[in-house]
């Protein structure tokens, strides 16, 4: 199919690559099917979560383990079932970024991440007690570690 994005004009996906949110996203509850697509093809650790639906709807997303190898998200055991999985590490984590000029003053919400079955392609934002909301990029290091 093909959709419009915010950043690349428009693209055609393959559907099986969609991520689908049954509840949506906090804040976009009403947007259901997302796609996660690459800022360049030289480098994957800034990505793009790019709505199905609504073109000007995109996301900065990043692979948490790359900054912070410690990250241990853990799920309610709810939340697994709603993802029909056994355990945290049976899914995939993405954390939303938040971009600044200068590049350092970016932050990065290690509470709220996405969690993700990369088998079903459903996906959910959970909650984390554990962990804050806005932590500054450069207080980690960018470590190449664990891809989903």
């Amino acid at each position: 199919m093909n959709i419009q994005t915010k950043y690349f004009g428009e693209l055609r996906i393959d559907d099986s690559t969609t991520l689908r949110f049954p509840d949506g996203l906090f804040g976009f509850e009403e947007e259901k099917e997302f796609v996660l697509l690459p800022f360049s093809e030289e480098d994957d650790f800034l990505l793009c979560l790019q709505s199905v639906k609504t073109p000007f709807l995109a996301f900065t997303v990043l692979n948490p383990f790359m900054i912070m190898p410690e990250y241990r998200p853990q799920p309610t055991v709810e939340e697994l079932k709603r993802l029909e999985v056994g355990k945290s590490e049976d899914l995939c984590y993405y954390v939303l970024c938040r971009v600044e000029s200068p590049v350092s003053q970016s932050t990065v919400n290690l509470r709220c991440p996405i969690a993700l079955n990369d088998q079903t392609r459903q996906a959910r934002q959970v909650i984390l007690e554990d962990y804050e909301m806005r932590r500054s990029l450069s207080s980690l290091g960018k470590r190449d570690d664990g891809a989903c």
